[in-house]
Parts: structure tokens; C-alpha cells; sequence
């Protein structure tokens, strides 16, 4: 039995990366919904409590609010943010809205720091992002203030809980994850037991007493997320479990003949490949709306997983009973709201949601409260090469949300060539692991150009590349002006159908990623 970590969501954008840093610590964690009745969270092994933030005000009619009783579970308590609003609300405190509100970097000066400030200087960098503040907390004592919130962290030692105004999960804090250590390690006693190979051990177990004797089918897309989860699945199952790779027409230039070079010849699972190009850009004709295409090719996606699950079904007698997917948390985060709580849904993903109605089939998803690096670090463990663990994330839909508008073999052609140019160009720079992903964009544009002393009148297209740790924050990569020079020329002189290139300086937040 793990030390056990619960975070009790209430809403946050963020609250994954709570996990995340709790993860990296070596200590298991799980989210829970606000909503979760308060003796669902007694177990063996708890050792502590995290209240994340929200997007709510808690004096709101609605707002969601901690359960008092989680004060009398016996185990401390970090409140972060809403978390630590409604610890105030709900025992006998006040919060009211700030005059200044804070967003974003601010200098936190330690007052009486105490166990979670451990070891850490007077003043430091913190992220702070609320429009309300605390006036009190009953039986609190402060720990640190900034300019705009005298009570930037308290304890309350009756309560056994600690408040933090600030968001420590947050790369942006300066000491944010020793904060969070010294949460689990110095107030929580925790051992620091779980790791990944814990984790391929446990989910080996799992998978083998979910299955038993059935067959399990997995769409395997050939990025990091599905091939490592096609990996461990054929560890815990052996040739139980077929692989479908569904060509869609959308995928990257010589993608589809790479994946079943490896994953059927090297690796020996049974892969089952679907040349289904010209169905779903058929279906995707004169389809422009970024919200359609995805649902178009999500509803595709379903259907030829079907048509497939039932001609494997019947060739195996019946056996087949599960569908695999390597879903990620951030996949999950951004098309629902998970754990119950209130968060807002950013976009759709089209292997989150409904697919084991859709198909008759349980639903195994190994990766779904797990990260990036987390997923690569399995990987590695599994013994799967850099090639493969470092993929660059690739998106469900595919090239169809790279190109912005009309979808047409032409349009995915010249986006497969100016695509394969820029990931040509950052792997030679030697700044594979450094950029999180490199991509083209074809936009709805066209632009006058001059070459060869003639006219052109051709398409234009964008340069993304950024720099992330998990895909939920991004900053634009700052890359060297040689090396875009570099792919603009390549671009322009090599792919029929640009003359212009741009580069894309947005992060994330306030752009997405991809583009749609």
C-alpha cells in the first residue's frame, strides 16, 4: 500500500499539475471531485489532503465548497488558493474580494515560514492568480504576505491545515516544488514510494485481472502516448492484443509505412493497418469549423474502429472485449470536466468520451491520469528507443487541425512537406528534447510572391514551435534566426504551393498549441 496523496478538485485549470509535482516527489496521489463524500477518502495509506483552487468566488451562490468534516480526517491539509478561500468560508473566516487583485509573478516575503517554508529564503518569486483575498482564518497564524495579500500563507494548527494564496504547482513559483516537498515529506511523513517502474509493475497486474482470458484491441497511432501503452499492454498480454493503426489521410509524411515497419516487425505485435485516407477526407470536404472536423473525425474514428472490432471479433470467436487507448490527463482535462468539478472545457479530443458505448467494448486507458514525461519515462523502462519516446506529441485529428480551413488531399500534400522540413531542421539543430513540438500550419491565405523574376500568387504558412514540460503551459520557443531562415528557405524553394512562411509567437495560455 502506497502513502496516498488526495487532491480534492475544485475546479482548476492546474489541478493536474498538483499531481504532477506530487508525482515527481516519489509519492502517489489520486484526484477527487469536491463533490466526493468525505468517507470515501478514508483509506489505508492517506497521509494527506490537497484543496486545489478554482475559478469560483466562495461567497457565490453555488460556489463549491470543502466539507468541514475533512478537518476531523486526522491527516494535514494544504489548501491552495480557492482551496485555501473555502477552508476560511466554511470555518468561521472571511474572505472578500481584493481591491488589487493579483495575476501572475509577485514577491512573497516570509514572516514565521515555518515547516513549509523550510529551508527556503525570506523573500522569493510566486504566481499568484485571484481576485479575491482573505481577511481571516480562525486560530491562523501567518507565514507569509505580499504587498496585496497580508495572508499569503497561514497555519492553522487546530484545523492541521496549511493555506498557501499562491500556486506552487506552477513552474512560474520559484520554490513551488520544494514547497510542495516539504508538504509531503515534513508535514505529511511520507516515504517517497512510488515510482515508475511501481507503476508498470502495478498496471501489469491490473490490465491481467481486468482482461483475464479476452482479447483487447488498441488504436494505435504511432506517437509516444499510444505506442507505449501498446508496449505494456503486449507485456501484460502477449498476442491477447491487436493493435489497429488507422490511416486517416491526415497523418505525417511516411508515418504510416514507419509504424508498421516497427510495431509489427520489430516489436511483434499483431497490428492490424486500415488505409481508410479517402473515407474520412471525403467526410471532411468543404468542412472548415475547427469543432467539426474534430467531431467528424472523431465520429470516423469510431466507426472504422467498429467495423474492425467486429470483423476481429468474429474471426476470434467473441473474444474481444476491450479497447485500449493511450488518453492522457491533459487530453482529458481540456474536453471535460473529469473529477465532477467546474472546469471549463477548452476543446474536444477524439478519444476522449463515449467510446466504449460507441463500441460495445470496456474501456482500458492506462495513461488517462498521467503525463507526458511520465508516459516517456514508462517508455524508456519498457525499453523502447529515444526514436519512439521522444516523438513529438502529435494530435488525434491529425494534420486537419494544422490546416486551417478546407481540407483537400492537395492542402494535407503541402502540409506533409512543409512539416517534414521543419522537424528535419529543429532534429539537426539538435533540439529534439529542448522543444516540446515543432509543426507547420498551412493557413486560408494567399500572398503575392516573386520568383524567378515571375509572379506568384501561393499559400501561406506558419512556423509553431514551443517549449513546455507537460503540454498544459507553452512558451513559444525562442528559436536562432539562422535556423529559421533556414527552414523558411527550405520551405519556399522546396514545397509547391507556399511563398510565404511566418512564425508563430504565442504562448499558452492565452493560444492553445495547436491551432484548432
Amino acid at each position: 500500500m502506497h502513502d496516498t496523496i488526495i487532491i480534492i478538485d475544485f475546479g482548476s485549470q492546474v489541478t493536474q499539475l498538483i499531481a504532477r509535482r506530487i508525482r515527481e516527489a516519489n509519492v502517489y496521489c489520486e484526484i477527487v471531485s469536491c463533490r466526493l463524500p468525505v468517507e470515501q477518502l478514508r483509506r489505508p495509506g492517506l497521509k494527506g489532503i490537497v484543496l486545489s483552487g478554482g475559478p469560483a468566488s466562495v461567497y457565490q451562490a453555488g460556489a463549491p465548497q470543502a466539507d468541514p468534516s475533512i478537518f476531523q480526517l486526522g491527516v494535514p491539509i494544504l489548501g491552495i488558493c480557492y482551496g485555501m478561500q473555502t477552508t476560511a468560508h466554511v470555518n468561521g473566516g472571511r474572505v472578500i474580494r481584493a481591491d488589487h487583485r493579483e495575476f501572475g509573478r509577485t514577491e512573497l516575503r516570509l514572516k514565521n515560514g515555518g515547516a513549509l517554508f523550510k529551508d527556503l529564503p525570506v523573500k522569493q518569486v510566486v504566481w499568484m492568480s485571484h481576485g479575491d483575498r482573505i481577511e481571516s482564518i480562525p486560530g491562523s497564524v501567518a507565514l507569509a504576505e505580499s504587498d496585496n495579500c497580508p495572508l499569503a500563507a497561514v497555519h492553522a494548527q487546530a484545523l492541521n491545515f496549511y493555506g498557501v494564496q499562491f500556486h506552487p504547482e506552477v513552474a512560474h513559483t520559484e520554490y513551488g516544488a520544494q514547497i510542495i516537498r516539504n508538504f509531503l515529506y515534513g508535514i505529511c511523513s511520507c516515504r517517497g514510494d512510488w515510482q515508475m517502474g511501481s507503476f508498470i509493475e502495478e498496471e501489469v497486474k491490473r490490465i491481467r485481472s481486468q482482461v483475464g482470458k479476452e482479447r483487447v484491441i488498441l488504436g494505435l497511432s504511432g506517437g509516444v502516448d499510444s505506442s507505449v501503452a501498446a508496449v505494456l499492454l503486449h507485456k501484460a498480454i502477449g498476442m491477447q492484443l491487436t493493435c489497429i493503426f488507422v490511416n486517416n489521410g491526415l497523418l505525417r509524411k511516411d508515418e504510416a509505412a514507419g509504424v508498421r515497419k516497427l510495431f509489427a516487425d520489430h516489436i511483434g505485435i499483431d497490428l492490424d493497418y486500415v488505409d481508410a485516407s479517402q473515407r474520412f477526407l471525403s467526410k471532411l470536404a468543404e468542412i472548415s469549423e475547427p469543432e467539426s472536423k474534430r467531431k467528424i473525425i472523431g465520429h470516423e474514428f469510431v466507426a472504422v474502429f467498429k467495423d474492425e472490432a467486429q470483423r476481429i471479433k468474429r474471426e476470434s470467436g467473441g473474444q474481444v472485449k476491450f479497447l485500449a487507448q493511450g488518453t492522457l490527463y491533459p487530453d482529458v482535462i481540456e474536453s471535460v470536466s473529469v473529477h465532477g468539478g467546474p472546469a471549463s472545457v477548452i476543446k474536444s479530443h477524439h478519444n476522449v468520451g463515449g467510446l466504449p458505448a460507441d463500441l460495445g467494448l470496456g474501456l482500458i486507458e492506462p495513461f488517462r491520469y498521467l503525463f507526458k514525461d511520465e508516459v516517456r519515462a514508462i517508455g524508456t523502462a519498457l525499453g523502447l528507443s529515444d526514436a519512439v519516446v521522444w516523438r513529438q506529441p502529435f494530435p488525434g485529428p491529425g494534420l486537419a487541425v494544422r490546416i486551417i480551413g478546407d481540407i483537400t488531399a492537395e492542402r494535407v500534400r503541402v502540409l506533409q512537406d512543409a512539416d517534414l522540413i521543419v522537424r528535419q531542421e529543429i532534429e539537426a539543430a539538435g533540439l529534439n528534447r529542448a522543444i516540446w513540438q515543432a509543426f507547420a500550419v498551412l493557413l486560408p491565405v494567399k500572398s503575392v510572391g516573386v520568383m524567378g523574376d515571375e509572379r506568384t500568387y501561393e499559400s501561406a504558412c506558419a512556423i509553431r514551435a514551443v517549449t513546455s514540460s507537460d503540454g498544459m503551459t507553452a512558451d513559444w520557443a525562442h528559436l536562432p534566426y539562422e535556423l529559421l531562415g533556414r527552414m523558411s528557405n527550405r520551405v519556399i524553394n522546396e514545397v509547391r504551393g507556399i511563398n510565404r512562411v511566418v512564425y508563430d509567437i504565442t504562448s499558452k495560455p492565452p493560444g492553445t498549441i495547436e491551432w484548432e
